[in-house]
């Protein structure tokens, strides 16, 4: 018998339309001077990269478990935080450049880990949802 991932895998205009909404929300609450409160900025804006990460990564690699892939996507994001702690002068540099900044970002944070874990919970929840097997009545 086989998975719920495996039986039906998610359309490919939904990756790429779901994909740019991520994209384009995450720039605006990042970079959109909207007034939003500093905590939401920072962590709105993690949460959502987290969440590009899982969306991508389950997009190319369409046949494997749900579940590999959060595996997966929260280890690639949490290896780039921790990444966060080496520093050099060249990649100091590229971290204040605008597209440093939002590939590795600039500082530590532990609550930010948390907070990638939490989205990719919830881009896996999204995408099971979206893989379920419509019922024919």
């Amino acid at each position: 018998m086989q998975s719920l991932e495996q039986s039906r895998q998610r359309p490919n205009w939904i990756s790429w339309g779901i994909g740019t909404v991520i994209v384009a929300v995450g720039l605006g609450v990042r970079f959109a001077p909207i007034g939003l409160p500093a905590v939401v900025v920072k962590y709105g804006g993690s949460t959502l990269w987290a969440l590009m990460i899982y969306w991508v990564l389950s997009s190319f690699i369409r046949k494997w478990p749900l579940a590999q892939i959060a595996l997966m996507s929260g280890t690639v994001a949490t290896a780039v935080e921790i990444f966060k702690l080496y520093r050099s002068p060249g990649m100091d540099a590229f971290r204040l450049t605008p597209l440093g900044m939002l590939m590795l970002g600039r500082v530590f944070s532990g609550w930010d880990i948390v907070a990638y874990w939490l989205a990719i919970v919830a881009g896996v929840v999204l995408d099971a949802a979206i893989r379920k097997p419509r019922s024919r009545t």
